[in-house]
């Protein structure tokens, strides 16, 4: 009985191993190619677009994210002798924690660009709406330095693997460990992450009464064909509902399974390892979507 719950347990190991390589190597070539994809305009010396300048900032942050985790895990999984010294994992941690934090307040402001976009053509909606676009680039730098500075106790608190017996079932020497307590500062970035995700919930849903009232507006209209042409805002707000609902599911079912963690003290290897997977979902999946929605998309590749 021991030996099938023994083989059970290496192969269900293995089968996390495989899926997260496969999330870090596809999800960074995903953000890569959407990284030059938003940075090209640039270089040919087009004037960006603000989403353009959003989506940089946000694929270069799952970038980031994908491979600071993906040094750790890869490291823990595949190094059997001390994957990662205490350096190492204060500096990956910090750009890891560093790198979801400016992913959320991103996309944060990718939701809420968006929703000033839908805003009804009334005079002061029209003004602010105008001022909307010089700011994006600002905000997303600033999202940059809140994430600096509101993770910098990160490393203090990191050290290296503990070594312990039980190498198998544990946290033991594969992963990085926390010395001492974080509830004030766990706090404090749950109180930032509830407040990102209120914002893109909010912008969310006044996107969707704004593109309820306007299809039934139009209702009437149609085109020969039957079907309506859907204009390239509808088509954005759409997206960004995508990946809104996306980054609230995986965030949610990630956070749910480190409280369990960290209230019960349950640092098996399995549950450390499937929340790395989570975590990484969102980062894998968002820049194909992004890709895959838009228009400047070559068809062949949709």
């Amino acid at each position: 009985m021991s030996f099938h719950g023994e083989a059970l347990r290496t192969i269900g190991q293995a089968a996390l191993k495989t899926t997260y390589l496969t999330q870090m190597g596809v999800g960074a070539l995903g953000n890569a190619i959407l990284l030059f994809h938003n940075i090209a305009p640039g270089l040919l010396g087009h004037s960006p677009r603000p989403p353009h300048t959003i989506l940089t900032h946000m694929a270069l942050a799952n970038l980031l994210f994908l491979l600071s985790s993906g040094v750790l895990y890869t490291m823990a999984a595949f190094v059997s002798r001390k994957p990662l010294n205490s350096l190492g994992c204060k500096f990956a941690y910090y750009v890891q924690r560093v790198a979801l934090s400016t992913a959320l307040c991103s996309t944060c402001v990718l939701s809420t660009y968006q929703a000033f976009t839908l805003t009804p053509r009334r005079a002061e909606c029209v003004m602010l709406r105008g001022r909307v676009p010089w700011v994006t680039g600002p905000s997303c730098c600033t999202c940059w330095m809140l994430s600096l500075l509101m993770y910098i106790y990160v490393p203090v608190k990191i050290t290296g693997p503990q070594d312990t017996h039980n190498y198998t079932h544990s946290q033991g020497k594969w992963f990085c460990s926390v010395s001492g307590t974080v509830t004030g500062l766990g706090y404090l970035w749950f109180i930032s992450d509830a407040m990102f995700i209120t914002l893109m919930v909010c912008s969310s849903g006044s996107m969707v009464l704004l593109l309820h009232r306007h299809h039934q507006r139009v209702q009437y209209l149609h085109t020969p064909t039957g079907h309506h042409r859907c204009p390239p805002e509808t088509r954005a707000a759409h997206t960004i509902l995508m990946l809104m609902v996306a980054f609230v599911t995986f965030y949610l079912l990630n956070y749910s399974l480190v409280f369990h963690i960290s209230a019960f003290s349950d640092f098996r290897l399995w549950l450390l390892q499937v929340s790395h997977v989570l975590a990484s979902c969102f980062p894998t999946i968002s820049p194909f979507l992004l890709l895959l929605r838009d228009p400047r998309t070559p068809r062949f590749c949709s």
